[in-house]
């Protein structure tokens, strides 16, 4: 078969390259309207208390004096441009957006390249991460589907699979040459800083690592080096001083719980991956000892085993079995072999990516908004949170706030504490206790000596419910969204 003219092929290759400048340029665009939904207001929380203390920040929501798995490293830097700048957290947030962003790039380009040279298979590879998923909407973090990494993008977990993706690179580098034990060591401390900044996402890189140490067969001299550098690693580990890493092993089951919805609607979520599972079957048949190959056996290994004994938080190691698929995909289109059969391939997943896409395109309003959108785009948007900025001008940093779980989750983000924290909390003693004297607050059974008595024993000086919360001893100061007011409490 006669090749194509160079100018054709450089259209080929040129295509996906445009495409995912597109997808970036719509990232950066997203990131200067942050959209508000599901953790955000925690990670801006975390950011104001180690504003205001570095040394000892106490609980993100809660005025409780209890250490925190989301005082990482790399929210410990966020709070201390806080702290030396006049930018508000979210401004923070921004930019640690930016260049979690950008980590996440570069890391892809990264690996992708010790995989193929093809000019292509980085936009390929870019472009599979975040549209080779399903026609259910799917958020969550760790999850690279584009609407999930719309509302994730300044979260630490994209910072961690960004340096995620750099630690595989410079392993598989370090796997196929001799390297210095400097780079060895530097790999351990990398390693280490991924599990501090999100654990789950730690997870999958260990198991990418894993892959990628088997499949390089190594000899008794870089598996020498390779110990060193998973102990300096766990030292690491050890040493950091804001919460008891190694403490999370022995997290309770609300932690299942939460993560029980990861096995429901897979096909409707993930569907189209199934493209990669036949590319990695693909790799296999080539290659008995393909690192994607072992990476996804070693992820689908403990997402089922996290399914079949009720472990459900092993289920956050599914981006171990998507990501190595999704690369599989974009690879197979640029892999050597006959001319037909990859423009075949090519053909094929780039159905797969318009439909994803198509499934996505409501991340278009996080940038332009609903009423910009066209009918069946909107329809897939998802409407982000207001926030509670409202209640800014009256309730100051530090102060105790009384509000039902949804609430809960975004006012700490300014700077107030809730009686209960709006997200589940391991480091947390009293939580459950706190968690029923909200409840308890706002049931119609409880008399006012009875609510007054829970914000006594909590210091709370607001209160933010709906007219049905008033009472003689709350002074209305505010209305917010949705009839929602704030009461001051009279002392």
């Amino acid at each position: 078969m006669r090749a194509a003219p160079p100018s054709t092929a450089g259209a080929v290759r040129a295509l996906p390259q445009a495409a995912a400048v597109l997808v970036l340029v719509l990232m950066l665009l997203v990131i200067v309207r942050l959209p508000w939904a599901g953790d955000l207001g925690m990670h801006a929380a975390t950011v104001q208390r180690l504003r205001h203390s570095l040394s000892n920040p106490g609980n993100p929501l809660v005025d409780a004096d209890t250490p925190s798995p989301y005082y990482s490293p790399w929210m410990l830097l966020l709070g201390c441009l806080a702290r030396i700048t006049s930018l508000s957290v979210f401004d923070v947030l921004r930019i640690g957006a930016v260049i979690g962003l950008g980590l996440l790039v570069t890391g892809v380009w990264r690996y992708v390249r010790t995989l193929s040279a093809h000019r292509a298979a980085p936009a390929l590879a870019i472009l599979s991460l975040v549209f080779l998923w399903g026609p259910l909407l799917f958020n969550w973090s760790g999850f690279l589907g584009l609407n999930s990494l719309a509302l994730t993008v300044s979260y630490p977990s994209v910072l961690a699979l960004g340096l995620s993706f750099h630690f595989w690179a410079w392993l598989t580098r370090a796997l196929r040459d001799e390297t210095r034990w400097g780079v060895w060591l530097g790999l351990g401390l990398l390693w280490g800083l991924i599990l501090l900044c999100h654990q789950f996402t730690g997870v999958v890189a260990s198991l990418g690592a894993l892959a990628m140490v088997i499949a390089a067969r190594p000899g008794r001299t870089v598996l020498l080096r390779l110990g060193a550098a998973l102990a300096l690693g766990v030292v690491l580990l050890w040493l950091w001083p804001y919460y008891d890493f190694f403490s999370l092993f022995s997290a309770g089951a609300d932690l299942e719980a939460i993560h029980r919805p990861l096995y429901d609607h897979l096909a409707g979520r993930f569907g189209l991956v199934l493209l990669g599972v036949v590319a990695l079957g693909l790799r296999w048949r080539r290659d008995r000892w393909d690192p994607l190959v072992l990476f996804f056996v070693l992820g689908v290994l403990v997402f089922a085993a996290g399914g079949l004994t009720g472990h459900y938080s092993w289920g956050r190691a599914l981006p171990a079995v998507l990501i190595p698929a999704q690369l599989a995909a974009a690879l197979e289109a640029v892999s050597a072999g006959k001319r037909a059969v990859q423009v075949g391939w090519a053909c094929v997943l780039g159905a797969a990516l318009a439909v994803g896409a198509w499934a996505q395109a409501g991340a278009l309003g996080y940038v332009v908004g609903r009423d910009a959108l066209p009918g069946a785009v909107a329809a897939k948007y998802r409407t982000p949170w207001v926030g509670y900025q409202w209640i800014t001008p009256w309730v100051k940093y530090g102060d105790v706030v009384m509000a039902r779980t949804f609430p809960s989750r975004q006012i700490p983000a300014y700077g107030p504490y809730t009686v209960a924290p709006g997200y589940p909390d391991v480091f947390l003693p009293d939580a459950g206790r706190r968690d029923a004297a909200v409840t308890r607050y706002f049931a119609a059974g409880t008399s006012a000596e009875g609510r007054r008595a829970i914000l006594r024993e909590y210091g709370v000086r607001w209160v933010v419910g709906g007219r049905s919360s008033a009472e003689p001893w709350l002074r209305q100061v505010a209305t917010g969204p949705g009839e929602q007011v704030l009461y001051e409490v009279d002392r």
